[in-house]
């Protein structure tokens, strides 16, 4: 399975999609609102992509950067299989995966100096310490974090960061967990947490990670997330993600959407049972009026992007 994250015009997200499910998204792109896709390797990584464009009745133009805007090629092709054949080769990272084809340099300009931050040594602690914290929790995407390095220290009358420098400052830390996580080895604690997610939604409760900002927000969400048949649920919040990530254990919210104790407790029980199988350690009274704790937890989400 192709370590790739595919984004659409329409707005889907694939993640780690298999070979044969991107030729597939490459051969229905062409419609008014689906004309393009965009590949990236995972992690993402600044600069690092490729895309292909094509509307019914035309060519495919497809482009791909490696690093910097004089690495930016593009091709054409009359129809989707040697697009296919390469995009496949670049998710794979293939010796001469573009061969086939004949590329040529896109001239995007001269790459854009960034001004240095113009902030105060405790301000700019203050927002290096906020991005950390939620690079660390390991779900945000870089354009995530480059938003919350520009928004964080805005005031009334003053926007001290930059959208330049605020993806400078964002790529730079990125890159810094890029390297960390590289010297990760084996299965870490939140892959097990997704783990023990998947098998409770195969078993019929809706299970989200990082879903909504807040108990409130996820309580009145929550329910619009389940399937027809789903029995109850399970989630954590990005304020739960913040203190997972600071080593203070993981709480879960769950419940049943009947609204009664009895499935309340049954969910809790399961929800249990399903983190013990993946191999984590869960915290639990039986008290249905009480969260399920995840302690201890190693907190090592690989970025995604």
């Amino acid at each position: 399975m192709p370590e790739i994250v595919v984004k659409t015009e329409n707005g889907e997200r694939h993640v780690r999609v298999s070979a044969e499910e991107l030729a597939g998204l490459v051969r229905r792109i062409g419609g008014d609102g689906d004309r393009f896709l965009v590949v990236q390797r995972i992690p993402d990584l600044p600069d690092v992509f490729a895309q292909v464009w094509h509307e019914a009745g035309a060519d495919y133009t497809l482009e791909h950067r490696d690093g910097a805007v004089d690495r930016h090629f593009l091709t054409t092709a009359d129809g989707p299989e040697p697009v296919i054949a390469a995009m496949t080769g670049w998710a794979r990272q293939e010796v001469r995966w573009d061969r086939d084809l004949a590329w040529s340099l896109l001239d995007m300009g001269p790459a854009r100096d960034v001004p240095p931050l113009e902030l105060d040594d405790d301000q700019r602690v203050e927002l290096e310490k906020r991005v950390r914290e939620v690079l660390v929790g390991g779900y945000a995407s870089r354009a995530e974090l480059a938003e919350l390095a520009e928004e964080f220290l805005v005031t009334q009358d003053r926007r001290p960061v930059s959208r330049e420098q605020a993806h400078a400052l964002a790529d730079r830390l990125w890159l810094e967990r890029v390297a960390e996580q590289a010297a990760w080895q084996g299965e870490t604690d939140p892959e097990r947490l997704t783990r023990a997610f998947t098998a409770l939604r195969e078993a019929g409760i809706t299970a989200r990670e990082n879903f909504t900002c807040c108990r409130s927000c996820g309580r009145s969400e929550i329910g619009g997330e389940g399937g027809p048949g789903a029995r109850g649920f399970v989630y954590f919040h990005t304020q739960c993600t913040d203190s997972a990530a600071a080593g203070h254990g993981l709480m879960l919210l769950y419940g049943g959407f009947d609204g009664s104790s009895e499935t309340t407790a049954a969910i809790g029980h399961e929800v249990v049972a399903a983190l013990e199988a993946a191999g984590l350690n869960a915290e639990w009274d039986r008290d249905p009026d009480r969260a399920v704790t995840v302690t201890p937890l190693d907190w090592r989400r690989r970025l995604v992007g």
